[in-house]
C-alpha cells in the first residue's frame, strides 16, 4: 500500500477508517471540502454536486446529516465520494470490511464503485490476505 501512495501522492483519495470524516461536519461537507480547499469551489455549487453525488447512490437524504448518525454504508459512500473528489483520482480503499463489518461479500463495494466509476482513474483495494474470500464477487462470482 505505501508502494500506491507514493506513486499516486497528489490524487490519492483514500477510503480507510485510519482516515476518518470529521465528525462536526454534515455530511455533503465532508465530500465538499476537498474541491472547496483544491478548486476553490463556492459553497452552494460545491452542496449541488455533492447531492448529485449523492443522488447515485440513492442517499440524497443524508445530505445534512452528522457522520455520528450514519450507518455504515452511509458512512462508507461519504468516505468514498470525499476520495473520488480529487481530480483524476486514485482511489486507495483500505480494508473497506473494517469500516463496514455486517457486509457478507464486497458485492456493495463493487456496485458502490461502477456508480462513481466517472469520477476516478483507477481503484487499489486493500485487505488481509485472509479476506480473499470476501472478494470473489468483485470478479463476478457469486457467494
Amino acid at each position: 500500500m505505501q508502494k500506491a501512495i507514493a506513486l499516486h501522492k497528489a490524487r490519492l483519495g483514500m477510503v480507510s477508517a485510519q482516515a476518518p470524516l470529521i465528525s462536526n461536519l454534515d455530511a455533503w461537507l465532508n465530500v465538499a471540502l476537498i474541491r472547496q480547499y483544491h478548486e476553490n469551489l463556492p459553497r452552494d455549487r460545491a452542496r449541488r454536486e455533492v447531492l448529485a453525488s449523492l443522488d447515485r447512490f440513492g442517499m440524497g437524504a443524508i445530505a445534512d446529516r452528522r457522520i455520528s448518525s450514519l450507518e455504515d454504508q452511509e458512512r462508507f459512500c461519504i468516505m468514498l465520494l470525499r476520495a473520488a473528489m480529487v481530480k483524476r483520482a486514485v482511489l486507495v480503499i483500505d480494508r473497506p470490511f473494517q469500516i463496514m463489518p455486517d457486509l457478507q461479500d464486497a458485492r456493495y463495494v463493487g456496485r458502490s464503485l461502477k456508480w462513481i466509476d466517472d469520477l476516478y482513474e483507477e481503484c487499489h483495494i486493500f485487505d488481509y490476505v485472509w479476506m480473499k474470500d470476501h472478494y470473489g464477487a468483485l470478479h463476478g462470482e457469486e457467494h
